[in-house]
């Protein structure tokens, strides 16, 4: 894998990586579906995959948030968002 810092108007890191033809293919076929990039659709996929896989992240990110925003949640809504969180498919 290579990385590159971002230059000119493209956000974030650019990485070359190898996929299978018809995974590209499908990529490209959804992005112009969609109206959007190659790269919207690889970050938005890999985001979704880092969801499935890493939850912990996922909620230390929201922690993060309600943090920032200066809530402190009850024990009924912890609770409750983590219901609902266990049971949404991600």
């Amino acid at each position: 894998m290579t990385a590159v810092a971002s230059i000119g108007n493209t956000k974030g890191m650019k990485v070359a990586v190898s996929i299978p033809d018809d995974v590209f293919a499908e990529a490209d076929a959804l992005a112009k579906q969609l109206k959007s990039s190659r790269s919207e659709i690889y970050s938005r996929a890999l985001a979704e995959f880092i969801g499935t896989h890493a939850p912990d992240r996922v909620t230390e990110r929201m922690n993060d948030v309600v943090r920032d925003v200066g809530i402190e949640p009850d024990a009924f809504t912890v609770a409750a968002a983590r219901k609902v969180l266990k049971n949404t498919e991600w």
